[in-house]
């Protein structure tokens, strides 16, 4: 199942055929059942992932309590850089909010596949970007954005994100109890209501 992959590799980077089919080679596709660990904290992260279906939660445990630190859907990347780049065991925890398939690719392949093909060298460097532009959006919007504009925002990029992924999630997610958040889809949805009538 790498049609998904190889579309967005094509849209990021141009690429021959030839070079489209190194993926098949060096990238494996794995299922990861609900509820379970595609990565643990304190394990070494050696792999990077692309959702081709499904859903996983971001998260770290300080002091006891689990914080969300993002949720990706499909033609998302997920990997624990810090871990991945230094080889040092991480803090994330990968989680799956619903059966989901990955494309994986381990870091040897990674740097073989470099090595064999420069243009992954280009690609390599874009994903990283986009992954570090997500990072500073969702930094940004915690530190200036109230938990309503950060919901809708999240309802506007993910409209189905409701009925994929529990709602204390989303809440710990925002930054906010669940009944806070349950508030705010209260006014979300009256406010649409009174809208529709004028």
């Amino acid at each position: 199942m790498y049609a998904p992959l190889k579309l967005y590799c094509q849209a990021l980077v141009n690429l021959t055929e030839a070079e489209l089919s190194l993926i098949d080679t060096y990238f494996e596709t794995k299922t990861v059942k609900k509820k379970e660990y595609l990565l643990q904290d304190g394990k070494v992260c050696n792999f990077i992932g692309f959702i081709a279906e499904g859903a996983i939660r971001h998260f770290h445990v300080k002091n006891g309590e689990e914080k969300t630190c993002d949720i990706s859907f499909e033609n998302s990347w997920v990997t624990d850089f810090q871990s991945f780049t230094h080889n040092t065991p991480g803090i994330m925890n990968l989680q799956t909010m619903e059966t989901t398939t990955l494309n994986i690719i381990k870091k040897e392949n990674l740097y073989k596949l470099y090595a064999q093909c420069a243009v992954y060298e280009t690609f390599g460097r874009l994903m990283a970007e986009q992954v570090a532009q997500r990072a500073t959006e969702i930094a940004m919007s915690l530190s200036s954005d109230k938990p309503e504009e950060r919901f809708q925002n999240l309802l506007k990029n993910q409209p189905s994100i409701l009925q994929r992924v529990p709602q204390k999630y989303i809440a710990n997610f925002l930054g906010i109890g669940a009944e806070s958040l349950s508030r705010i889809r209260s006014r979300i949805i009256s406010k649409e209501k009174n809208n529709k009538l004028v």
